[in-house]
This record gives C-alpha cells, structure tokens and sequence, in this order.
C-alpha cells in the first residue's frame, strides 16, 4: 500500500515536471522566433519573414502565403498540394478558411481515408478534392487534370520529400502563379545538389532528399524565388510575369537561403488543430 501511494507520487511529480518543461520549451521557441525576426537583414519591408506565422502548416507558411497574395492578388483562389499528412499540418488547410478550393494527393491510404471522413462536408460540396495516390512523374499530370479542369491556378505546394524538383518539373496540365516546394537546407545557398529521379523513393530520414535552394533557383523555369521560411523548410517562389516589383531582389539563393532550423519546427499556434473547424468551412 505504501509503494503504491508512493508510485503515485511520483507518478504525478514526473507529469508536473513534463508539463513544465514542456512549457518552458515553448517558451524558449517562441522568444527565439521572434528574435531571428527582429534581426535586422529582416527589416526591408519586400521580406517575407517577418509576415509568417502559423495556422495549419507546419511552420511560418500560413502567413508568408497570405503576404504573397496580398501582394499579387489572387485570381480563382484554386489550389493543388501533394504531401498533405493528415490534412491538418500543411500548406493550403488554411486556405480553406479563406474561400479557396483546391485538390489533395497524398499516398498514404490511412491518411486520405481519414480525411475523407472527417472532411466529408466539404468534400461534398466541392470545396475539397482528396485522391490517394503515389506520385511519379508519369502520373502527376493525370491525377491533377482529373480534377482540375483549369489551366492556371493560384498556388501549388510541393513536398513529398524526395523527388519534388522531378515530379514539379514533370507537370504540363497547370500553370500555377505561385509555387511552395520543399527544399534541402542542409546544403548552402551556393551548393548544387538534386537528388536522383527514383519513382519507389521512401525518404528514410537521411540528408538524401529533395535539392538544394540554389539548385531549385537555377533550374525552376520561368519563377522567381522570393523567400523562405524561417526555419528552412519550404522555398516560395513567383511567376516571372507577375513577380513585379513585390518582393525582395535579387532573387538568389545567396539573398533568400534559410538555414536548417528543425529544432524550431512544429511549435504551438493556439489550441491543437481539429477537422470540426475545416469542416464547417463553408
């Protein structure tokens, strides 16, 4: 009886302490966010960091997103992602919220499943399209003209960790004004670096993924890169025609390359994400 009383005890000691902890880690992430956008290579009002913030993706994208389209405007509000995880983590949930319509790939059978049953409102009334495939480069085409009956759109969003550039490149059927990749930020704004095309590729948590920022800037056609975000995840990148004069030049890797900062990823923006709020988005 007494070991018992006293497992308990420390039982509750030990989820005070992880609760704490945690807490100050949060904390920490958020003063160290809020610092890397203070700094002063950040102040030219053309930057995109210091708009960023989060909603349903997995860092700062929601914000940078939104700043974009302030700048250039949108024209149908339509989008296309592939590598959506569960549906609530990625870059165009929160569009959602906003009007937008748009078309998610993902290869995961469990996770498309999911969000056809806890999205299925606005599945059904056309807001959303959801289809569970693997990507290739023969595919991509098909999957999307499926859907999407529309030349332009106003945003793409690639990450499928791995064969991005590859399969981005392979696409025909579209034509979107802005585009969200992936990017491999272990390697320096100057290095060149893309992973070989592999149509069975799984990313097994190695550096042998996607490509380098400098490689996306030299070899996506016809875009302008225009930013990062902060925690080195994701690259965006504007049409040529209507890049303007919006946003930050020169449009190098060298200008706009954000290091590696995982251990910033995933921090808390408000109460846990829920398909109950995604649903009733009408």
């Amino acid at each position: 009886m007494l070991y018992v009383k006293f497992k308990e005890k420390v039982d509750n000691f030990l989820k005070r302490f992880n609760s704490h902890n945690s807490n100050i880690r949060k904390i920490m992430m958020h003063n160290e966010l809020e610092k890397i956008k203070n700094m002063s290579r950040y102040q030219n009002p053309k930057s995109l960091i210091r708009f960023g913030y989060k909603i349903y993706s997995q860092n700062d994208e929601d914000g940078i997103i939104s700043e974009i389209f302030s700048r250039i405007g949108t024209t149908n509000k339509l989008f296309v992602e592939f590598g959506i995880g569960d549906g609530l983590e990625n870059n165009t949930a929160a569009l959602l919220l906003d009007g937008w319509k748009g078309l998610w790939i993902d290869g995961s059978t469990e996770a498309v499943h999911t969000i056809k049953n806890e999205l299925n409102k606005i599945i059904k009334c056309g807001k959303l399209k959801v289809v569970n495939s693997f990507i290739t480069k023969d595919n991509i085409n098909e999957l999307i003209s499926r859907e999407i009956d529309t030349d332009e759109i106003d945003l793409l969003s690639v990450d499928i960790d791995g064969n991005d550039f590859h399969i981005f490149n392979a696409i025909t059927c579209i034509n979107p004004r802005v585009l969200v990749i992936e990017y491999n930020a272990k390697f320096s704004s100057s290095l060149l670096f893309c992973m070989n095309y592999n149509e069975l590729h799984i990313w097994n948590g190695d550096d042998y993924f996607g490509a380098s920022l400098k490689f996306l800037e030299k070899n996506i056609e016809g875009y302008c890169l225009v930013g990062c975000n902060i925690t080195g995840v994701n690259a965006f990148f504007v049409r040529e025609d209507i890049v303007g004069d919006h946003f930050l030049r020169p449009f190098t890797a060298e200008n706009h390359y954000e290091s590696a900062k995982y251990y910033l990823s995933n921090f808390v923006s408000g109460h846990p994400a829920s398909y109950k709020t995604l649903n009733n988005s009408l």
